[in-house]
């Protein structure tokens, strides 16, 4: 059976981990493992971000992840809750365990109270979109009449 469980503070390794293979899935260098440790151990006690790891079973270690952040949103007079990361090593794939991480997150966001859940995708990840439309994430918005777009201004680094 799957498990899926928020990341505790004695946690941060595992989560920094998955972190920087979904970095290196990407063909990224940067950042370092040790900013993104850094990172991880600076947010995971925030009330505002949640990790949530996930496995094939009970007795096997983490091989995914999903980064969370809740804010409040003006437009749904509650909090908004983003689904920031995704992330399940390839050995995992195909065993649910990216199901499970997203079924954490509804979970956690409706407890919460959110009104909305909110995640980018790139368009070229089919499986990932599949995913997501099945739990009835999509890019079209009837009440404004298009596709809602994510798009990112990416300012330069000084370090």
């Amino acid at each position: 059976m799957i498990a899926v469980w928020r990341a505790e503070p004695h946690e941060a390794e595992s989560v920094a981990r998955l972190i920087v293979e979904f970095r290196d899935h990407l063909g990224l260098e940067w950042p370092s493992e040790n900013a993104f440790l850094a990172g991880v151990e600076r947010l995971i006690e925030q009330p505002d971000t949640a990790f949530l790891l996930g496995a094939p079973d009970e007795d096997a270690p983490p091989s995914g992840v999903a980064q969370v952040r809740f804010r409040f949103g003006l437009w749904w007079a509650a909090e908004d809750c983003l689904l920031e990361d995704l992330f399940v090593r390839d050995d995992a794939r195909g065993k649910g365990v990216g199901r499970a991480l997203v079924e954490g997150v509804v979970a956690m966001a409706t407890e919460r109270g959110c009104r909305r859940v909110e995640l980018d995708v790139n368009e070229a990840n089919d499986a990932a979109f599949a995913l997501y439309e099945s739990f009835g994430f999509s890019a079209q918005d009837d009440r404004y009449g298009g596709r809602n777009v994510l798009m990112r201004l990416h300012l330069e680094r000084t370090a």
